[in-house]
């Protein structure tokens, strides 16, 4: 059990630990209900979005342009756990 400090403002902050177990990264949301007994629940908000919003993301990044066989072959390597 982690046990935390509340400061002189009424917060508490997460330790990374207890972020990373939650798979909250910075910017992210979590959501606590007050449940009985004086108890909380902790919870990750889902990520929302589509796909488009990673679209462009490696633009200009490398000089490297994959042809769709690389791409497959890179997805099915994946997929198979092979590097």
């Amino acid at each position: 059990m982690t046990t935390l400090t509340v400061t002189a403002k009424g917060q508490v902050t997460l330790k990374k630990e207890l972020l990373q177990h939650l798979g909250v990264r910075p910017g992210e949301k979590v959501e606590v209900d007050p449940l009985p007994g004086g108890k909380l629940a902790i919870s990750a908000v889902p990520r929302s979005g589509v796909w488009e919003d990673i679209f462009g993301l490696l633009a200009g990044k490398t000089e490297k342009v994959a042809t769709i066989e690389e791409m497959n072959e890179a997805i099915r390597k994946g997929w198979a756990g092979e590097k």
